[in-house]
């Protein structure tokens, strides 16, 4: 982290500031050190160049395994095809030009496949994920002088309100404890004016049809590492079943659902060895999370209602996709120069 990060910051627990302190910094970047409140006295560490306002065991450890495992396997950049760069702006439906100079939240960034868009389209990026993915996002683009990376609970953000100009989540809130409180607690990171996106897994009342429900009551409980080797034991044989299934006439996209494995073959440009990879990952990532909640677009929608957030929209894109921008109050003054990333020495 930078020390100017610092401006930006409040304590989880009582919204107060917070010093920095015992800090060791290697060119501007504070590598170890401790973030104490100056209100409830709670005390958060620094390391690896990451803030830590989480415990290091929690409800997301998958995660942390897996992208730290997977660390570039989902980046444009390893795979050498624009597909997090299309499904964020897609799913968005911000243009390229919109990002530039501008201040992002990527909330579950992971090891950063959204966060690289962004940064690359010359935005101004705080990532944070509550796993410690977020040693992979640091791995892959860190330091970086326009990101910032921390390890943080989306339900009680160390974040002052009102500063990014875009907020996005995806792949996410289907995974957190309680969906409804996770996603309330992002548009007030917005400033007046700011863009909003997130995307959840549907609730059509079918989903229970598909395997993948059937067996993570039991998936879910077993040890990563032991879960992993399976699924990549499997996964090949699997593959190969979904291949035969989906070249059956009409309803071959259909039936690959009856195999529990992620198959993006003819949906996403890959080489046999990548689909071969993120098929291990994805299928490791459906049956390895502690929580996993789609919900219907009629609950997405009523819970816009009373955000402040204007100009909705919630619609299907495989995934369930709700948009929105920051309303203006009679107060807000919509020609103000809004936040200033930290790490913009201009």
């Amino acid at each position: 982290m930078k020390r100017a990060l610092l401006g930006m910051l409040s304590c989880p627990a009582c919204s107060r500031d917070l010093t920095l302190e015992a800090a060791e910094e290697v060119d501007g970047d504070v590598e170890s050190g401790e973030l104490a409140c100056v209100g409830c006295r709670a005390r958060y560490p620094v390391l690896r160049s990451v803030p830590r306002f989480v415990p290091p065991e929690n409800y997301a450890r998958n995660f942390g395994f897996q992208w730290n495992r997977f660390r570039q396997c989902q980046l444009d950049s390893h795979l050498g095809q624009p597909i997090s760069r299309e499904r964020l702006l897609r799913q968005s439906g911000w243009h390229p030009e919109d990002l530039q100079g501008k201040a992002v939240l990527d909330i579950g960034c992971g090891a950063g496949r959204f966060a690289e868009v962004a940064l690359a389209l010359g935005a101004r990026v705080v990532a944070v994920d509550y796993s410690d993915a977020v040693d992979a996002c640091w791995e892959n683009f860190g330091p970086h002088r326009h990101l910032e990376v921390m390890q943080a609970d989306m339900r009680a953000l160390p974040l002052r309100a009102g500063q990014f100009d875009y907020v996005y989540c995806l792949g996410v809130l289907q995974h957190t404890p309680d969906v409804r409180r996770s996603f309330l607690s992002l548009p007030p990171m917005l400033r007046p004016g700011g863009r909003f996106a997130v995307d959840i897994y549907p609730r059509t009342g079918l989903e229970w049809l598909w395997p993948k429900y059937w067996i993570r009551p039991l998936t879910k409980r077993v040890d990563q590492q032991r879960l992993l080797k399976i699924v990549e034991a499997v996964a090949p044989a699997l593959l190969a079943v979904s291949d035969l299934l989906g070249r059956v006439p009409v309803v071959g996209r259909r039936l690959r659902y009856l195999v529990p494995v992620a198959n993006y073959r003819g949906v996403q440009p890959l080489t046999d060895d990548q689909l071969l990879e993120i098929g291990i990952l994805d299928t490791f990532d459906m049956l390895a999370p502690a929580h996993d909640h789609p919900q219907t677009a009629r609950t997405l929608t009523r819970w816009f209602a009373g955000t402040g957030l204007v100009d909705v929209e919630v619609y299907r894109d495989g995934q369930l996709i709700g948009r929105a921008t920051k309303g203006y109050g009679a107060s807000d003054d919509r020609d103000g120069p809004g936040w200033r990333s930290p790490t913009d020495s201009t």
